[in-house]
């Protein structure tokens, strides 16, 4: 049986790696974690995951990234599979863009970069137990 997913965007390698290692060390082996760096490669394995019918159930994805945006990103998202619980990591989105995801992709919370652990795990958690 395949884990399900939970799906860290940013374009950023060293802080998807580290986005990886926290959530690892918070859920184990409950979850299998997949990173992309742009928003065109994270549809891709979207995509790819839900015609292998594995389910995503989060995104975390970072505001600011080359062609598309975080926001937009997750509103494509949300068009296609509302249901995954979407979280925003950000050094500077603008307020604009986070209604925005707010209003159009269903986001569930945003936090800005640097973020806080425990509370990016906590907002996880209420997210997979508020959504699931």
């Amino acid at each position: 049986m395949d884990k399900p997913i939970i799906l860290c965007v940013d374009d950023e390698k060293v802080i998807l790696d580290s986005l990886k290692i926290q959530l690892k060390n918070a859920f184990q082996n409950s979850y299998s974690y997949e990173t992309a760096e742009s928003a065109e490669e994270a549809i891709e394995i979207i995509d790819d995951l839900q015609s292998d019918e594995i389910p995503i159930l989060v995104i975390v994805s970072d505001w600011l990234m080359p062609r598309t945006k975080g926001d937009e990103f997750l509103i494509k998202v949300h068009e296609k599979y509302p249901r995954i619980v979407k979280i925003m990591l950000t050094g500077q989105a603008d307020d604009q863009a986070i209604k925005r995801a707010k209003a159009e992709a269903n986001l569930y919370e945003c936090l800005p970069k640097p973020w806080n652990f425990e509370q990016l795990i906590t907002i996880i958690k209420s997210g997979l137990t508020n959504h699931g």
